[in-house]
């Protein structure tokens, strides 16, 4: 039987090696403006996909008002780019610009009526993450969105797994 087309391609990015700090399962707790003294939970993984060409994130949140979603991440070597597509059970699909800083990671849209920015920001010792999110309906005058703290989940037959495989 043939070979599946494409195959070759399916290696590590190395435009994405700065993201393989997220690379495991998350235990996020958090917030939501939306919905005053509620606690969100749930949880979040990062993972190679084709070889490691990209990197998919999975969200769970077990409160129904929050959407379960998934996205990928790539890159666009000739700008120095990098970009997240989104779909989420709303049927909800975006197009996100990535900026990945030594810290942490930010993405952000742009669009009439609703633009979104969030920012995490990963702790020294790589176990923990904070995010802050924040959206606007004008494009100036920006609010607070969903707030989360991913914390890594370690487990002994799957420590860190931080490279592209």
């Amino acid at each position: 039987m043939p070979e599946e087309p494409g195959r070759e391609a399916a290696i590590p990015n190395p435009k994405l090696a700065a993201l393989a700090r997220l690379v495991d399962t998350w235990r996020t707790s958090g917030r939501h403006p939306l919905l005053p003294g509620v606690s969100l939970h749930g949880r979040t993984s990062f993972a190679w996909i084709e070889g490691g060409a990209f990197l998919i994130m999975r969200t769970e949140i077990d409160e129904p008002e929050i959407p379960s979603g998934i996205a990928i991440f790539g890159s666009d070597d000739a700008t120095g780019e990098y970009f997240m597509l989104y779909f989420d059970e709303r049927e909800v699909s975006r197009k996100y610009d990535v900026s990945v800083r030594p810290d942490g990671l930010t993405w952000r849209r742009n669009a009439p009526g609703f633009s979104q920015r969030m920012d995490l920001t990963m702790s020294p010792d790589g176990h923990a993450i904070v995010s802050r999110g924040e959206f606007s309906r004008d494009g100036t005058t920006w609010e607070g969105d969903l707030e989360l703290t991913y914390r890594r989940i370690q487990t002994p037959d799957q420590p860190c797994s931080r490279r592209a495989s």
